[in-house]
């Protein structure tokens, strides 16, 4: 660490960061709570003990991602060792601009079990040229934030969340940012968090803005599902589903028994066949499924969201050999007789890629858009969207082929793997300016008008991009009427 780079003191400490070419400000792995060993590993967070020498802030955290979510990952995300995983980044243009400025907290995504606020496709240096000071953080992942115990507290990631939030509150005004207009955001399981703290009621307050990208939300969500996947852990494994079974094994175990856990089996019933370990509803710190208050109750009420999709998100996943798909459609519940009608609501998807596409309705079109009609229908600010500009490589486009284009860095590692040599430049200008504007205004723009009950109006991102009227008539069809 050297002694030039520019300083600030938070609640708990100081904190030496590292001054950018451009003239920005980054200071990397601050914690945020204490480590989560020991007694603590399925504990609430709890603050970190405070520090009175400068903290060096110029390398990445420890992650709670001990191995990538698959051999091959769409977004680079590495995998950093170490035991104090609570902890966040901030990148600010300014650390004591004439105002405060507006704030993006970012939630990484991968399932819940993986994922890493060290990627490079989360760098802020875009939103921090245009006048936004961005914030991302990590989590506890998998068993370690999301099993039910008996012994132990709910929904620990989701309290992670809510720490890492408390800290933005209570410090960014020391980094240029002003804590009366955070927006916090985040991709697929981060959309999903997202979409959680809406329904949280301990996470009024901490936030005044939505944008979620991509969102996880399955049903059920309930403490049922929770409670059936500790038991089927033990079932398997012979281990009780305790804090105290699980508090001294290492890493290795821990990934061993989620694999167990992950494994397809009759067993299962209960359960969703994916995000098994998820947010849910506790009936404490989760008071019911956020599916239900964000469609059904008042979650969120005065919190202008922004959300939406990629087209294909899952689309080039095949389906199980042999099956028929009408029983596949079955399985997600629709009605088989409905099979045609399904396929020739995507006339351009090659019969091998619709179960793929079923899958991109279920988890994601069709729950971001029913939470979508659900807010207009109650007249509360709300913007859709869909990414619809496919990749020349694939054809598609793809689940998180929008990240790069909206945080602006389609020079960044790995982007030309997902999204080719040249993607369009003017596309990302596009997508980053309504993002930046939601941050500052809480209206991404004027060309793009709220998602209402009359007009069902969703902005298409692409080459051309547009405004339509209600293009998602065939998923509200198929999968919510």
């Amino acid at each position: 660490m050297t002694s030039t780079g520019p300083l600030v003191t938070t609640t708990r400490g100081p904190v030496r960061g590292e001054r950018r070419a451009d003239g920005s400000s980054r200071f990397l792995g601050i914690p945020y709570a204490k480590p989560p060993v020991g007694d603590l590993r399925f504990a609430a967070p709890e603050p970190p003990e405070p520090w009175t020498e400068p903290l060096d802030a110029t390398a990445y955290g420890p992650t709670a991602q001990r191995r990538p979510f698959a051999e091959v990952t769409t977004i680079p995300e590495p995998s950093v060792p170490g035991a104090g995983v609570l902890n966040l980044n901030v990148f600010t243009p300014d650390t004591a601009p004439a105002e405060g400025l507006p704030v993006l907290v970012w939630i990484h995504g991968g399932g819940y079990v993986a994922g890493s606020a060290a990627s490079p496709w989360y760098d802020g240096a875009a939103f921090n040229r245009d006048g936004v000071v961005l914030v991302s953080l990590g989590y506890r992942l998998g068993i370690e934030g999301f099993l039910h115990l008996e012994d132990a507290p709910d929904n620990r990631g989701v309290r992670d969340w809510i720490a890492a939030l408390e800290w933005v509150r209570d410090n960014i005004a020391s980094f240029g940012g002003d804590p009366a207009k955070v927006t916090v955001a985040g991709q697929s399981a981060g959309g999903g968090a997202v979409l959680t703290l809406l329904s949280v009621p301990s996470a009024q307050g901490l936030f005044r803005g939505a944008l979620a990208v991509s969102g996880a939300l399955l049903r059920p969500d309930g403490p049922e599902t929770a409670r059936a996947a500790s038991r089927l852990l033990t079932a398997r494994t012979g281990l009780p589903a305790t804090a105290a079974a699980l508090r001294d094994l290492d890493d290795d175990e821990i990934l061993a028994l989620q694999d167990r856990l992950a494994e397809d089996g009759p067993d299962r019933e209960g359960l969703p066949p994916m995000l098994a370990l998820a947010p849910f509803a506790d009936g404490e710190l989760i008071p019911v499924p956020p599916a239900e208050a964000l469609t059904t109750g008042d979650a969120g009420a005065d919190v202008p969201l922004m959300l939406g999709f990629t087209a294909d998100e899952f689309s080039q996943f095949p389906g199980p050999e042999g099956v028929p798909l009408p029983v596949l459609l079955g399985a997600f519940g629709l009605d088989p007789a409905r099979t045609a009608e399904f396929a020739a609501a995507y006339p351009a998807a090659p019969e091998g890629a619709l179960f793929g596409q079923a899958l991109t309705d279920v988890m994601f079109r069709a729950p971001n858009l029913a939470v979508a009609d659900a807010r207009a229908a109650r007249e509360r600010p709300t913007w859709l969207y869909e990414f619809a500009w496919r990749s020349p490589l694939s054809g598609l486009a793809p689940h998180c082929v929008d990240l790069p284009f909206a945080f602006d860095l389609l020079d960044a590692d790995g982007v030309p793997e997902v999204a080719g040599a040249t993607p369009p430049q003017a596309l990302a200008d596009a997508v980053h300016r309504a993002w930046v504007a939601f941050v500052k205004d809480q209206n991404p723009g004027a060309s793009w008008p709220r998602y209402t009950a009359g007009t069902r109006a969703t902005r298409v991102w692409d080459t051309e991009s547009r405004v339509e009227g209600d293009p998602l008539a065939p998923v509200r069809d198929l999968w919510l009427d």
